[in-house]
């Protein structure tokens, strides 16, 4: 059985120990013991923990499937996604995945009550790396250094036009077309794929504000 195939047994039969077991196992086989994995399973339910830890897999096995099927076109030696992080840009993805299913509230600068789009950016950089950010998603598009869309790295931040003006929401780039933000009113915290026809056409560009 492949790891994939083991990591959704896990989700469908909710068996939460196994796989965090599986996942963090995984941290470990791609080297990044020294990278924490910031999860306070005391204080999260069981349907949270298992959100994020399915969202941390996700992004472990990110790009398996398609490794798989051209195995013979690359180099043994090439990088998993994860080993292509520097370690800020492991904290900043750690720090954003324990936040996963955390309510989205407008105003919100406080995960206990809701985070709006900024307010959750500005906690995942102050608590990460130690990095005040600007309140706004404006304001957070004019700080760093403007990148193409090609050279996005984890941790870069990319804006979108949702609220019919440029750069009305922002979100924190995981790496493999994935993102991580909070979306609206009603939801919560929550990994998204930017090849998703309404993130392309809303796409604004991405700000590097952490440099590798």
């Amino acid at each position: 059985m492949t790891l994939e195939q083991k990591i959704t047994l896990c989700i469908k039969y909710n068996s939460l120990l196994y796989i965090f077991k599986v996942v963090y196992g995984l941290y470990l086989h791609k080297g990044l013991q020294k990278a924490p994995l910031h999860l306070n399973f005391a204080s999260m339910i069981c349907k949270k923990s298992l959100t994020i830890l399915f969202s941390i897999a996700l992004l472990a096995l990110s790009g398996a499937g398609s490794a798989n099927a051209s195995e013979q076109q690359k180099p043994v030696e090439e990088l998993s996604l994860f080993e292509r992080y520097t370690n800020s840009a492991q904290d900043l993805v750690l720090k954003g995945l324990e936040l996963v299913g955390v309510n989205y509230r407008r105003g919100g600068t406080n995960p206990d009550i809701g985070l709006d789009c900024s307010g959750f950016v500005q906690l995942v950089f102050k608590d990460a790396v130690g990095l005040i950010l600007p309140r706004t998603a404006r304001e957070q598009s004019e700080v760093g250094n403007d990148i193409e869309k090609n050279e996005l790295k984890a941790g870069d931040l990319v804006f979108f036009n949702t609220m019919r003006h440029a750069f009305s929401h922002v979100g924190i780039y995981l790496g493999d077309n994935r993102f991580l933000h909070s979306p609206r009113t009603g939801a919560e915290v929550r990994v998204e794929d930017m090849r998703q026809s309404y993130w392309v056409k809303r796409y604004n560009g991405a700000r590097r504000v952490v440099e590798r």
